[in-house]
């Protein structure tokens, strides 16, 4: 593989991460407008968030995070290893590979939650939020990797 190639799909795992966490962002919002829907006393309300479908675009929007998370780390993990030869383990990659694991756990509680339960509602809410603060934090130490890969070029 040229080198020039090698070097520029050092930069599409960061760019999809960054892409991601926006995304993330947005189903968050989603879910706490789908919150509202479900717990709202405001008739008008109510009939808005309902007639916006907020609580299946959270569905859709959250799905495609959960796609895209998994093909994120896979992908940047792929990339490490065909331009280093081995995979650096360390706090990036594990957590990392601890956020595809519970948003994976999170989106597999949806068919609880549609029944009803409350535990599942409160599990999936804390795996995501557990997920945001790591995608925080991966987006910084992931930065700190391209200034490094940046300046060894």
């Amino acid at each position: 593989m040229p080198e020039t190639v090698g070097f520029s799909l050092n930069f599409i795992h960061p760019l999809m991460m960054w892409s991601l966490l926006a995304l993330s962002g947005y189903a968050l919002f989603l879910g706490i407008r789908s919150k509202k829907l479900r717990t709202t006393q405001d008739a008008e309300l109510r009939k808005q968030l309902a007639k916006s479908k907020v609580s299946q675009r959270h569905f859709l929007v959250g799905s495609l995070v959960l796609a895209l998370m998994v093909l994120g780390t896979f992908l940047g993990m792929g990339v490490t290893y065909l331009n280093n030869g081995k995979l650096f383990v360390g706090p990036h990659l594990l957590a990392g590979a601890a956020m595809a694991c519970m948003i994976a756990l999170a989106a597999g509680l949806a068919p609880l939650m549609q029944r009803g339960n409350v535990v599942a509602r409160k599990a999936h809410v804390g795996l995501n939020m557990g997920v945001m603060t790591l995608f925080l934090w991966q987006a910084l130490t992931g930065m700190e990797i391209v200034n490094r890969i940046w300046v060894n070029r």
